[in-house]
């Protein structure tokens, strides 16, 4: 697993501990907080010594004390920080209809006279450069300058002072895309295996790529950009479009972190969007066509234009309606910070950014490499809601996902392990529909299965909805979850309200302490693309892998994890200190065909050490030459 959202980095658990990083040992609030420290460039560890931005040596204690109360104010869900939404307002334009009582007379470069210049204006050479423009008397449209002050002053961002631009040779690449090759990164290094080690044991094509986003790279490098340019006076480049793409994250992956020939794609589901990618690399896996995926999202939506627009559907928690909720009169950074409030009295949900990548292989191959094994997941399953009253509207789909999510995990795991040791990692917006309609779905299901006091997650509480890519932040927390024995509690929940199901749900504040079998990653997306996913704890998944290839090759499998952990290790250890490498290789091994070579039964391929087959399933059988 990798990535990064607004709580930290994906591996080594960083994001899911600081969610809990108050019921933690202080030895490991001590190395979360000096993990955030690097990560945020407010210090960096060299030869076991850490070193502030000046160079000085600093111990971990003195680091701690000078550094804690930042990191914990610029992570997590807090007063957005992107100059375009700064104090002087989000700079815009406004159509304005001018009446001219008198000629009017102004200098302007030659450049920026209009194409073409109204027939009316009468235009004087100055010089090669500039021109004179007398515009009659009369009516004259313009665009008028102005600062509109941002409505919405919230956000889920990455941690502050961390750029993934920064660590690799990035030429005008959208945020989201910058994001995509430091989480797939992210996701190699810990995995702790070598990617040429895992492509030289299999056929090429028996890999996948499954990433994307749920509405493509909208800021300035992407269609944002690219949209604007011409109500801007901007220029279009050619860089705009391609990178745009909501599929681009999968193809920067193939191109220029794992240089993959198999198949690839992304599958968009809104708010479901990791799920439904999920669900594509967990299908390939069981039927056998491929061994290896690597699934993800990326989604950076922090822009004015995306926040007005979800603003303006009456979907955010804005500072109007933040203030109404406790009767305030000014916002200050503490009420910002509570923004996002899941089961609660809320009025919308908060915007966030991150990027999370996860590794699938089928068990076979897990064993063979020596891989960690966080987990498993045995399907995903996706409904729509049917009729609707309007595509924003809660529908039924859920109910079907969820239910038939516990039923697996119930047959898989037994009635026990899911009334005592399974608990839900819900959608939870922190709007006032979801807090009715989800908890509806999750009361109903508890009910049928038989489940009393079911645990809930809610961690947009903590770190917003980072649209697509919600699902894969909630996966990354079940992971810790397992690991640490902690359920992170719901912060901003005063009181669970009154439109609430609560009857069979258990709702808390501070993190819980919980042994979990399996967790049930939930997605509430937007338009009906409901999804929901068992997600099976590394110990039932090795019992499981115990029961079909026996216990003489699980303890082979554990002597060859033991090389895969300290490299995993090493990862960690380089990241920790501030030290990131992001895997980005432009231009290197570059194959345009004449350098293959082929036959009737495949195509061999330089740099690959098997061939890639060409022995497809024939669904029909042979027909009779005759």
């Amino acid at each position: 697993m990798g990535g990064i959202n607004a709580a930290g980095r994906t591996s080594s658990h960083q994001s899911y501990q600081r969610t809990v990083l108050d019921a933690l040992p202080t030895a490991s609030q001590h190395h979360t907080l000096l993990g955030l420290a690097s990560l945020m460039a407010l210090a960096t560890r060299e030869a076991d010594q850490w070193r502030d931005t000046q160079g000085n040596a600093l111990d971990e204690a003195s680091l701690i004390a000078q550094h804690r109360d930042w990191i914990l104010t610029h992570t997590n869900i807090r007063r957005i920080e992107d100059p375009q939404f700064g104090d002087d307002g989000i700079s815009s334009a406004k159509k304005a209809g001018l009446s001219l009582d008198t000629p009017l007379t102004f200098v302007l470069s030659r450049r920026q006279l209009p194409t073409p210049t109204p027939a009316h204006w009468q235009v004087r050479e100055i010089d090669r450069r500039q021109v004179e423009v007398t515009v009659p008397a009369g009516p004259l449209d313009v665009m008028l300058p102005e600062q509109r002050d941002a409505l919405v002053k919230s956000a889920g961002q990455l941690p502050t002072g961390f750029e993934p631009a920064s660590f690799y040779r990035s030429v005008h690449h959208p945020r989201g895309l910058a994001m995509s090759i430091f989480g797939a990164s992210d996701c190699l290094g810990q995995s702790g295996l070598e990617w040429q080690d895992i492509i030289d044991r299999l056929d090429p094509d028996a890999v996948a790529v499954y990433a994307g986003n749920s509405i493509g790279q909208l800021d300035q490098n992407g269609w944002g950009g690219l949209l604007q340019s011409f109500v801007t006076g901007q220029r279009a480049t050619s860089k705009q479009m391609p990178l745009g793409y909501g599929q681009m994250p999968a193809d920067f992956i193939n191109a220029y972190v794992l240089g993959s020939v198999g198949t690839t794609g992304s599958m968009l589901g809104a708010c479901a969007t990791f799920l439904y990618n999920l669900r594509l690399g967990v299908e390939d896996i069981k039927q056998g066509r491929r061994r290896v995926v690597m699934v993800g999202t990326s989604d950076a939506p922090i822009t004015p234009e995306v926040v007005e627009g979800f603003r303006v559907m009456s979907a955010l928690a804005d500072d109007a309606s933040l203030k109404a909720l406790d009767a305030l009169e000014l916002l200050t950074d503490a009420d910002y910070q509570r923004a996002s409030r899941p089961f609660a009295r809320n009025c919308g949900f908060t915007i966030a950014e991150a990027s999370q990548f996860i590794l699938l292989m089928d068990d076979s191959l897990a064993l063979e490499m020596g891989a960690q094994v966080l987990g498993s997941v045995p399907d995903v399953f996706v409904n729509a809601d049917g009729w609707k009253r309007s595509i924003s509207a809660p529908g039924i789909g859920n109910y079907l996902t969820l239910g038939k999510s516990v039923a697996l995990a119930r047959d898989l795991l037994g009635d026990d392990a899911v009334r005592h040791r399974s608990y839900i990692h819900a959608h939870g917006t922190s709007t006032p529909k979801n807090r009715t309609s989800e908890s509806h779905v999750m009361d109903m299901v508890a009910r049928a299965f038989g489940i009393e006091n079911w645990p809930v997650a809610a961690i947009k509480a903590f770190i917003g909805h980072s649209q697509g890519s919600a699902a894969g932040d909630q996966m990354a927390s079940a992971l810790g979850t397992f690991a640490f024995g902690m359920i992170p509690g719901i912060p901003t929940l005063d009181q669970v309200a009154d439109d609430v199901f609560a009857e069979k749900l258990d709702f808390f504040t501070t993190p819980k302490a919980f042994t979990a079998d399996v967790s049930f990653i939930n997605a509430k997306g937007f338009g009906g693309n409901n999804a929901t996913a068992p997600l099976l704890s590394p110990d039932v998944t090795e019992r499981l892998m115990t029961l079909r290839h026996g216990e003489a090759a699980m303890t082979a499998w554990r002597s060859r994890r033991d090389r895969t952990l300290e490299r995993s290790a090493a990862h960690e250890n380089a990241s920790h200190g501030g030290h990131f490498k992001p895997t980005y290789q432009f231009g290197e091994g570059v194959l345009e065909g004449p350098e293959l070579s082929m036959d009737s039964a495949g195509l061999k391929i330089p740099g690959y050490a098997n061939p890639v087959s060409f022995n497809v399933d024939n669904p029909f059988g042979h027909l009779n030459d005759k």
